[in-house]
Formats: C-alpha cells, sequence, structure tokens
C-alpha cells in the first residue's frame, strides 16, 4: 500500500518558518492505532488525514501521542494540499471533524479558516499556573475545546516577557490534559513593545499531548481573537495581527465574524512523497 504525504509549513511564506505539518490523503480509513503510530513516526505536533465523502472531506489530526479535537495549522495544510497539489477547485473546501464543520476558502494565495469562537471565561482555575509557566501574568482565564480538554489562557504584560518564558514541562504536564496559551499585547496593543505592527503575540505550550511548545497554533487563535478584541477595544469584524513568538514564528490575521473566528495564513509546501509498506 502506498501513501501519499505531504509536509507543509503553515502560517507562513517562507520555507522552514510557521509550523510543519504533515497531511496524508486516505481512500478509506486506516485503524486507529495505524494512525496514530505514522504520526508518532513523522513527530510533528499534528499530522492529518482526510477521506473524500461527496463534496466533503472527513479530517482526523494527530499528535505523536494522542487525537486532538482541533488543529489550525494541519487544517490549512490540508486545504493547501487538496488546492494546490491535488487540483480541488471546490471554495470553500468544507471538513467534517472532532471539532465540527470546518471551512477553508481561498483569499487570492492565501486561506482562511472558519473556525469556532471560544472566547475565554474567568472560572477557577488551580494555584501555580504562572508560576509552570515561568514570570508574573496579569491573569489566568480558561478555554474548553470541548468537555475533556482546555486550555489555560496566561495574559503577560509585554511580548519580552511572553518571549522570556522558560516553562517547566512536568509541572505543565501535572496539570492534566490541557493547553497552556502565553499572550501579551502587542505594539499596537495598550503597551508598547519590541513586537512592532502586531496586535497581539503568542506562546503555546500542551506537553500532555506530546508537544512541548507548538510552532504555530491555529486553533488557539478562536480564543485569542475575541480576547484580544474585547480588551482592545476593537469591533467585531476588525481584523487583528498576531504573531506566535516560537523559535519558527508564525503570522495570522484574525477576526471575530459572530460566533465563529476567521484565520487567515500562508503556506508552504515542503516536500510530497509516499508511504510504503503493510498499513492493513
Amino acid at each position: 500500500m502506498r501513501i501519499p504525504i505531504y509536509q507543509v509549513d503553515a502560517f507562513t511564506s517562507q520555507r522552514f518558518h510557521g509550523n510543519p505539518a504533515a497531511v496524508c490523503p486516505l481512500e478509506v480509513w486506516l485503524e486507529d492505532e495505524v494512525l496514530q503510530a505514522i504520526a508518532a513516526e513523522n513527530n510533528l505536533s499534528e499530522t492529518a488525514f482526510f477521506v473524500r465523502q461527496g463534496k466533503t472531506f472527513a479530517l482526523r489530526w494527530f499528535t505523536p501521542t494522542t487525537e486532538v479535537d482541533l488543529c489550525g495549522h494541519a487544517t490549512l495544510a490540508s486545504a493547501f494540499v487538496l488546492a494546490h497539489c491535488l487540483g480541488e477547485t471546490a471554495d470553500p473546501l468544507v471538513f467534517d471533524s472532532r471539532g465540527g464543520t470546518l471551512k477553508v476558502a481561498r483569499q487570492g494565495e492565501r486561506l482562511v479558516l472558519d473556525f469556532p469562537c471560544l472566547p475565554p471565561t474567568a472560572e477557577a482555575v488551580p494555584t501555580g499556573v504562572g508560576e509552570a509557566l515561568g514570570g508574573a501574568p496579569q491573569e489566568v482565564l480558561m478555554s474548553r475545546e470541548s468537555t475533556h480538554h482546555g486550555n489555560f489562557l496566561v495574559v503577560y504584560g509585554s511580548a519580552a516577557e511572553v518571549a522570556a518564558l522558560a516553562p517547566e514541562m512536568a509541572a505543565l504536564e501535572a496539570f492534566g490534559q490541557c493547553g497552556f496559551i502565553a499572550t501579551a499585547p502587542g505594539s499596537t496593543g495598550s503597551t508598547r513593545s519590541s513586537e512592532d505592527g502586531v496586535d497581539f503575540v503568542s506562546r503555546y505550550f500542551a506537553p500532555a499531548f506530546g508537544v512541548p511548545e507548538d510552532p504555530v497554533t491555529g486553533s488557539t487563535h478562536c480564543t485569542l481573537a475575541p480576547y484580544w478584541t474585547d480588551r482592545l477595544g476593537r469591533s467585531p469584524g476588525d481584523r487583528l495581527h498576531a504573531r506566535q513568538i516560537s523559535r519558527r514564528g508564525g503570522e495570522l490575521t484574525v477576526s471575530v465574524q459572530g460566533d465563529r473566528v476567521w484565520i487567515e495564513g500562508d503556506a508552504v509546501l515542503y516536500f510530497a512523497g509516499h508511504l510504503d509498506g503493510d498499513f492493513s
């Protein structure tokens, strides 16, 4: 059996930047154990698998250790593969996933993800989150992607503070099945920073899901977009420029559209090939 595989750098127009995702188009689903093994072998933050179902596509994402409910950069990468490598002409592309129905539209060379809006709430959070990440946050909120997975939104005063974070991964894992979004205003926000022309910055850590630090995380912007739209006094529909300041770095433009968030980004192909073997 030969399985096509593509590796795409998402949320960047430059190869070797952004977030690399593997994409495997399938004719039929393989066993979950096989999908997980392929993702572990790829050892990227996510590997996406999709199967055509009429005019839409069933889409699943796996980290090296587990299947996840929502993933932005691997959805962007999947849409890029369909549009630029496989000649798919549908616009928007429609994906059915554990995170609901997701759409990806074309905007010139860019792609626009239509994702759920997941604003954070001020529910009680465990003590020690800031200490585990490092630094002294201004506030800690919670956002939930599903009933069994949430993200802490940890807000700092400046991009420099977020860039300097050196989390204790074992301490983060001790909080269970959750991720950690560290964020701060950029130069166009309420506090000046070295991130010129950026409304806000972020980093994302999810060691419990096999991803110590994710290079660029589309799904966290389902929470960051409504938070910063409100905090910066912007109106729904306004476009905000975001930068994820990981080592590889990435650029996104986001806007709140009712109960949805539009996440704009570029992508570039790194390689295309095949997996050969018995995957039954």
